[in-house]
């Protein structure tokens, strides 16, 4: 994924810490901020921290709220809308990448 205007990414578990297999992000999309659409080649599970708003992808449109979880499988395209007021957080996880 490209860089965002109000997105951050943090990894928090990762190579440097011995991860051989997979690599766990925590994400804050600021109020009104939007991940860019995109794709990939490989599956990532999302489990929303606080915060909400709402993922675009394999042609749904679901509200996200603290607690959730969504599940992007490989080569869907998906986005993620933070409709709040505050920060929509979540971690993210994915498969190990060379750039990890």
């Amino acid at each position: 994924m490209t860089e965002a205007e109000g997105v951050s990414i943090r990894v928090v578990i990762g190579k440097n810490e011995g991860a051989p297999n997979f690599v766990m992000r925590v994400f804050d999309v600021e109020a009104g901020a939007v991940t860019p659409l995109h794709t990939h080649d490989w599956e990532h599970e999302v489990f929303v921290l606080s915060g909400q708003g709402r993922v675009h992808g394999g042609g749904k449109n679901a509200p996200l709220r603290e607690g959730d979880t969504v599940f992007v499988p490989c080569m869907e395209e998906h986005r993620f809308v933070n409709e709040g007021e505050e920060p929509l957080r979540f971690i993210c996880v994915i498969p190990v990448l060379e750039e990890h």
